[in-house]
């Protein structure tokens, strides 16, 4: 038995070398596929539903509560438009 090398040998040291180098590059590998796929998931339009405001929220419920809160319309049109918009 080789003691010079953990019983492993020159050879041996290098294979567990080159093996825990090669695990370290695949879980990398792994790891920025599955952020990019959050970070895809996340900055991608969502169709009608997507953009500014709470998720899941639509535009025009959106730019209508901006409206409001700018004093813009009264609570009554707003009640109104929301009621339309199906809000």
């Amino acid at each position: 038995m080789d003691v010079r090398f953990g019983g492993f040998g020159a050879f041996g040291l290098i294979e567990l070398v080159w093996v825990a180098i090669s695990m370290a590059v695949t879980i990398g590998i792994i790891v920025l596929i599955v952020l990019g796929i959050r970070w895809l998931l996340r900055n991608t339009d969502g169709g009608p539903r997507g953009g500014p405001g709470r998720p899941g929220e639509d535009l025009a419920l959106a730019a209508l509560r901006e409206r409001f809160a700018r004093g813009e319309i009264d609570a009554t049109e707003f009640e109104e438009r929301k009621r339309i918009l199906g809000g």
